[in-house]
């Protein structure tokens, strides 16, 4: 995809959807970093339905220890991987309260070095809670990244050194929600949409029709 295109794809995505979010259920920074910790290999949907039964519970690091791990679990049992992802938010919510005072930190750093934190949940919240221009990539956008010859790249993190350098910087905090949102309901895995797709004249990838 040559730079007048890829001007032309996010200008077009924008114009559709000026001010794009995440669709996890938050209201908080720790609830942010606590929903894409439970997200990983789950849908936001199905995170959303258990954070609805665990937020209004316990929605701090101090709560969710006081809960204890058994009490974590019965709340979010209904996520795959739930005993793993209990174990890692306890731990995580301990380290946020004897080391950063109960707040979720804003380096990516301190971030990785969370229990269950890796690379792309650290994307997420320095880009969602602190406006900060990361790409977090996910199945969603390493398929668009080379579906589309955006970002080609072997690996998550070769996708996402090709997003930062090629997005212009004006769309680039708000290009990982609109490459999301496109992956997931547009430019999906099986069979894309390009029939209905917006930015189809942008992309190249081959191929593709019109209906």
């Amino acid at each position: 995809m040559k730079p007048a295109a890829i001007e032309t794809f996010f200008a077009t995505l924008k114009a559709a959807n000026p001010m794009p979010v995440t669709e996890l259920e938050y209201t908080s920074v720790f609830e942010l970093l606590a929903a894409v910790l439970l997200s990983a290999q789950a849908t936001d949907v199905g995170v959303n339905k258990a954070t609805r039964r665990l937020f209004p519970v316990a929605n701090t690091p101090h709560k969710i220890l006081a809960l204890g791990l058994e009490g974590l679990e019965s709340h979010i049992k209904t996520i795959g991987l739930f005993r793993s992802k209990a174990k890692h938010l306890m731990a995580t919510c301990r380290i946020l309260v004897e080391q950063h005072g109960g707040r979720v930190p804003r380096t990516r750093e301190a971030l990785e070095a969370l229990p269950g934190v890796g690379r792309k949940t650290a994307n997420v919240v320095l880009n969602v809670a602190f406006g900060e221009p990361t790409m977090a990539v996910d199945t969603h956008i390493f398929r668009v990244g080379n579906r589309t010859g955006l970002a080609p790249g072997k690996t998550p993190l070769a996708v996402e050194q090709q997003l930062l350098k090629r997005i212009p910087p004006a769309y680039l905090v708000d290009a990982h929600h609109w490459l999301i949102l496109h992956g997931r309901y547009v430019c999906q895995a099986r069979k894309p949409l390009c029939h209905q797709c917006a930015v189809a004249h942008t992309c190249d990838f081959q191929p593709k029709t019109r209906a």
